[in-house]
């Protein structure tokens, strides 16, 4: 156990809490990061085959991992990346159910990410003013700007300058070249629909296994906090709640579960910020709450652990014909591998002319050739596969929410029970969505496939025709891995958990700057600007602290 006292205490060790911890290291600040799973070994994280495909099966069978195999990435990861629910319990609605994926082992879910790194734009920030949100952000684009450059040149991602209003630029690297498929669909998307397509923006493939991929925590933030020489993790730690002062105007420190002995300790820090993913941190800040504290924490909004959001998602399957003319590279399979830079974007954003169907924005991410079966396994001859998803905002609603379920877990810490279901506005959205992009496929002579027909082994359908991402309604909330909401930030106590800088608003002490804090959940991949909240958060907390 830790026996020496830590001038800051992160939770969680993924993007935003490798962020926190890089941002504090850099300033001579002494952090304790706390992760409430193991510290793994390279190869532990990367698995072998057939190892990985024989846990993910026998995790099926057994009921180990329910959710997570509707995922793509838990079926080229490792599943151990995945957590297992009977271990990570939650509950929900019977009517609602809701996907929640956990990654418990040191670097998170970043490890598992995606790898896409999409700003927030100026008109994202402002949308919240109006009347449809009940949330507005406390920050802009100018407030996020510098960071947002920093970090990318830190993590030196791939991309192209495309001039948007809706998707501001960044700094890049270079950008990962299209397939030839690609070139040849994107030509006739713009031609005939004028609409924009862009390279994707992120992380290319991780080729060198011995290392930690760059986008995760442990190849990039937390790395470098640690070379610093000021950063420490305790893993396999659950936090379970703060504990405050007596004056309840700041927290003393926290209660942290042993997940190998089960005894409980108490960690007392200067400074205590919250990374722990979404519902976790809401988890902690509602068992540190005065209904659940006879000195807990105040919240004067009430607002708690409401408005959660994800974003809503729609996909379709697709193929378009084999160019006789392509070169000899693109007639094999596999040569582009599909990231999160290796793929493509089209940005719809804020389209004013669909505001009288819904409200918000959306994007269409998608890959032609990039995962390509081998020819005897194609149903199709001749055709190369591709895939298109949209993924757009959700509107922040209070019935949405995260609670404190009656049930326990082995610990005998109260589990989150998650409460949300798609409003009509979101399905509103999703109709737009599926006809923009069957008519973007059309426009780029595809042809719709189910996802069942891409694999042309009798087994394989019966599997795929299970998955939620083949119905033609939105996959249930969680799906998309991008929950936020539920402490935002904001610029009044009365409607908000947390100040503009991510201060809970009676316990000044405690930073919240995962997805939590968002007031709204925009159409963007948020990973990056959770990240560019978390080092402008510290940043402040530093000037706070040293003064």
């Amino acid at each position: 156990m830790i026996d020496k006292p830590y001038e800051v205490i992160i939770v969680g060790s993924g993007a935003t809490g490798g962020m926190a911890a890089l941002t504090m290291a850099k300033a001579g600040v002494r952090v304790l990061v706390i992760e409430r799973g193991p510290e793994l070994e390279i190869k532990q994280a990367n698995g072998t085959e057939p190892c990985n495909m024989i846990r993910r099966l026998l995790g099926v069978t057994t009921g180990n991992y329910q959710n997570q195999p509707q995922h793509p990435g838990f079926w080229k990861s490792n599943p151990l990346l995945y957590a297992n629910k009977k271990v990570n319990p939650y509950t929900h609605p019977p009517e609602a159910p809701f996907m929640w994926t956990q990654g418990n082992q040191v670097g998170g879910r970043s490890l598992t990410w995606g790898g896409i790194t999409l700003r927030l734009s100026n008109e994202d920030f402002l949308a919240s003013k109006d009347k449809e949100y009940n949330l507005e952000w406390p920050i802009t684009y100018k407030d996020l700007e510098s960071h947002y450059s920093e970090i990318e040149n830190f993590l030196k991602i791939y991309g192209n300058k495309d001039d948007l209003s809706q998707l501001p630029n960044g700094e890049y690297i270079g950008k990962l070249p299209f397939t030839e498929t690609e070139k040849s669909f994107a030509s006739n998307i713009r031609d005939k629909l004028n609409l924009p397509f862009i390279h994707s923006r992120g992380f290319g493939a991780n080729k060198d296994k011995t290392k930690w991929p760059r986008y995760s925590s442990l190849g990039s933030t937390l790395k470098e906090a640690a070379r610093l020489g000021k950063v420490e993790v305790l893993s396999d730690h659950i936090a379970e709640k703060l504990v405050l002062n007596k004056d309840r105007k700041s927290a003393k420190s926290i209660i942290l579960v042993n997940q190998k002995s089960g005894e409980r300790s108490e960690l007392v820090s200067k400074l205590i910020i919250l990374c722990s993913s979404t519902v976790q941190t809401i988890r902690i800040l509602l068992s540190s709450e005065e209904g659940n504290n006879s000195n807990g924490l105040i919240d004067p909004s009430n607002s708690l652990g409401k408005n959660l959001m994800d974003h809503i998602s729609t996909c379709r399957f697709f193929t378009v014909p084999f160019d006789k003319n392509l070169t000899n590279d693109s007639k094999n399979s596999n040569h582009n591998p599909l990231t999160g830079a290796g793929s493509f974007f089209i940005p719809i954003g804020r389209d004013r002319s669909t505001k009288n169907k819904f409200v918000g924005g959306y994007g269409i991410w998608g890959g032609i050739d990039r995962f390509e079966p081998p020819d005897i396994f194609k149903k199709y001859k001749d055709t190369k596969t591709g895939f298109l998803i949209g993924h757009g905002e959700v509107l922040p609603n209070k019935k949405n929410s995260v609670s404190l379920s009656k049930k326990s877990d082995q610990y005998d810490i109260s589990i989150p029970h998650i409460s949300i279901v798609w409003r009509e506005n979101e399905n509103r959205m999703v109709t737009e969505m599926n006809r923009m992009i069957e008519l973007i496929i059309n426009s780029g002579n595809g042809n719709i496939i189910p996802v069942s027909e891409i694999l042309n082994i009798p087994f394989t359908k019966q599997i795929l025709n299970k998955s939620v991402a083949t119905k033609n309604d939105a996959p249930p909330p969680g799906y998309y891995i991008h929950e936020v909401g539920g402490a935002p930030m904001g610029n009044d106590k009365e409607k908000s958990v947390l100040d503009k800088w991510n201060r809970l608003w009676e316990c000044g002490n405690v930073l919240v700057v995962d997805g939590a804090c968002w007031p709204t959940s925009s159409w963007q991949s948020p990973t990056l600007t959770m990240m560019a909240i978390t080092k402008r958060a510290c940043e402040k907390a530093i000037i706070d602290f040293k003064g």
